[in-house]
């Protein structure tokens, strides 16, 4: 999940051409970096910061040809790339999925943890001899995942660019060449007649090696581990709890005593279940049909999908695709809290379907230590109605729909978002009461979002802690969120009516999509943060957002009530691995952090609440 880009040649506008295009790849990825040049000779530098203070420390002054990549680091944090074997340097963008299986079945030695490895060494096994004919079929028939590269054999002094799903873009002008992972920066620096590389290989000559090697050098800085590593002794796994609690529920669906404003009548029946409407209710079809129809453009991509890679929009992509008919691309923000998983099962049905991906990463590391600061006044002083405070920095989701709109010229947005995922209990240990009456999924509207916000206010005066440097981020990502007018939009869950079993069956038959190895659920379990605050909750109140799930479905009929706890049963146990990569990827020591939380008084073992 990187930028790459490319030019090859040079006119008076080099370096403003360069440095659009290096903002522009930095926008999918700022972790590390990477250049290729030619000046008179072949050279590669590779570095642990960011494109633009590399590119400020290369001499381009007589280059004309520089081919760079900015890399969001998921496989192998120090095998930067360009990749090298060789004279094969390969530029990737994306992730395959199969690496490990590839090396065994291909009989190929691996020698670095980066998935981009195995790119290079097919391409040497089968085409050392320059035979690029069939290049891009030799790696796209192995590799599964998106595969947008850039490969250069100056021996050969050829470059080719191929990619599975679009995420590659060729243009040119005053006889240069340039090629980008997005069109949009390529139609900024005025390229005529671009083109998407996608069901061909692009072939563009480069100056011929001439000396039989070029220069490399890998520029390191110490820093945090990037790449999550679980510890071979695994006994910190105890100290987390797994009592199940022993609690009043309510005799229709299953919440506690403990939900906030929880009543129960006569019956045992409880408040959120007389006060329900059915929500999983989809309107014809037909009326989605008519409503896209102007947004429809032959031949073109024609909608924009914003796109985690968890369940919903997994699936959410698969309708737009194959029954609506429609030519997406999809929209990924990662602000840190993508797990690799969930970056896996990007790559995959991206790849499957042929759609491009469009990553717009946040400065990772500021987001984190926001997170952290964050965690670290909550620990002081815990209160579970400040737990929404861990994942405020994922509102700006909702921003950058509107960067992609305008780069793409796109307008509708097609959402998979769950309409049973309403959980109220997170706003409502706060101090909010439930909106009965709310149709969406999140609470929208000013008026209320001044009320919540004047609650969380009155926290921060309770903990000064929480007054620190996120807290602007947190306003303007709950701005955008909950206030901010949307418009050309539709969500798909409001047509297709959401079913688990098919949405399940479906990914894991058709895309051969990637379950979590410390859960039985598929929610939610590309998102670094659900494992951690669920813990929270599960041992302070005794449940997760797993009951309130399961609760709207045995309201909406699709389960029933004993079904139901025998599920979150198992769906509420922790997940050791993910807790464990979000208190190493915020930088908390896991041990510190979990005796905590758990020496927090329980509010089920109230007597009020006990069943």
């Amino acid at each position: 999940m990187c930028g790459i880009f490319g030019i090859i040649g040079r006119d008076q506008n080099f370096w403003s051409d360069l440095k659009v295009l290096a903002k522009h790849a930095t926008q999918r990825g700022r972790d590390s970096s990477g250049l290729m040049t030619f000046a008179g000779e072949y050279s590669v530098v590779r570095a642990e910061y960011s494109l633009s203070r590399l590119i400020k420390k290369v001499d381009l002054r007589k280059s004309n040809v520089v081919l760079g990549h900015s890399r969001l680091i998921t496989d192998g944090a120090t095998d930067n790339q360009p990749f090298i074997i060789d004279d094969i340097s390969v530029f990737h963008n994306g992730i395959i999925v199969n690496a490990e299986q590839l090396f065994k079945s291909e009989n190929i030695a691996r020698n670095h943890e980066i998935d981009t490895e195995i790119i290079a060494a097919v391409i040497k096994k089968y085409h050392s001899d320059g035979d690029l004919e069939n290049l891009r079929e030799t790696v796209l028939s192995r590799c599964v995942g998106i595969t947008a590269v850039a490969v250069a054999m100056p021996k050969f002094g050829k470059l080719i660019l191929f990619s599975n799903n679009g995420s590659l873009y060729f243009g040119e002008k005053n006889d240069v060449k340039y090629y980008a992972s997005e069109e949009y920066p390529l139609a900024v620096i005025g390229c005529k007649f671009i083109e998407k590389i996608q069901d061909n290989a692009k072939v563009i000559s480069i100056p011929v090696l001439q000396n039989g090697g070029y220069k490399v050098e890998d520029r390191t800085v110490q820093r945090r581990s990037l790449v999550f590593r679980l510890p071979n002794d695994t006994s910190e796994k105890k100290l987390l709890e797994n009592t199940v609690p022993q609690v009043k529920r309510c005799s229709k669906c299953i919440l506690p005593a403990t939900m906030p404003f929880i009543k129960f009548d006569a019956e045992g029946v409880c408040n959120y279940c007389s006060n329900y409407s059915i929500t999983n209710n989809p309107k014809p079809v037909e009326e989605l049909f008519s409503l896209v129809k102007p947004y429809r453009r032959q031949g073109k991509d024609d909608c924009i999908v914003p796109f985690s890679g968890g369940r919903d929009s997994c699936y959410g992509l698969h309708l737009v695709v194959k029954e609506l008919g429609m030519r997406p691309i999809t929209y990924t923000y990662d602000w840190g809290m993508i797990t690799d998983l969930g970056r896996r099962n990007i790559s995959r049905m991206c790849a499957k379907l042929g759609v491009e991906n469009i990553i717009i990463a946040a400065d990772i590391e500021l987001k984190r230590q926001n997170i952290r600061k964050n965690i670290q006044a909550w620990l002081k002083s815990p209160h579970l109605g400040m737990v929404n405070l861990f994942t405020a920095g994922d509102k700006h989701f909702f921003q950058h729909v509107d960067t992609v709109k305008k780069q793409t010229g796109i307008d509708l947005n097609l959402w998979g978002l769950n309409p049973l995922e309403t959980t109220h209990f997170k706003t409502g240990f706060l101090g909010v009461p439930p909106y009965f009456d709310e149709k969406t999924v999140y609470s929208t509207g000013l008026q209320k979002q001044i009320r919540y916000q004047s609650f969380r206010f009155a926290e921060f005066l309770r903990n000064p802690r929480y007054f620190n440097s996120s807290i602007f981020d947190s306003l303007s990502g709950e701005f955008h969120r909950s206030i901010k007018e949307k418009k050309d939009y539709f969500h798909i869950y409001d047509y297709w009516k959401w079913d688990e079993d098919v949405i399940e069956q479906t990914l894991l038959d058709e895309y051969d999509w990637e379950m979590a190895p410390d859960t039985v659920t598929s929610w939610r379990i590309g998102d670094g943060t659900a494992a951690f605050y669920n813990y929270i909750f599960y041992t302070v109140a005794g449940f997760t957002e797993h009951d309130t799930f399961r609760s709207n479905q045995i309201r909406e009929g699709q389960m029933s009530r004993s079904e139901a706890l025998k599920r979150v049963k198992e769906e509420n146990k922790p997940r050791y691995q993910n807790i464990r990569w979000y208190l190493d990827t915020v930088g908390l020591d896991f041990a510190d952090t979990i005796q905590i939380i758990n020496d927090i008084p329980k509010l089920w073992r109230s007597n009020q609440f006990i069943a």
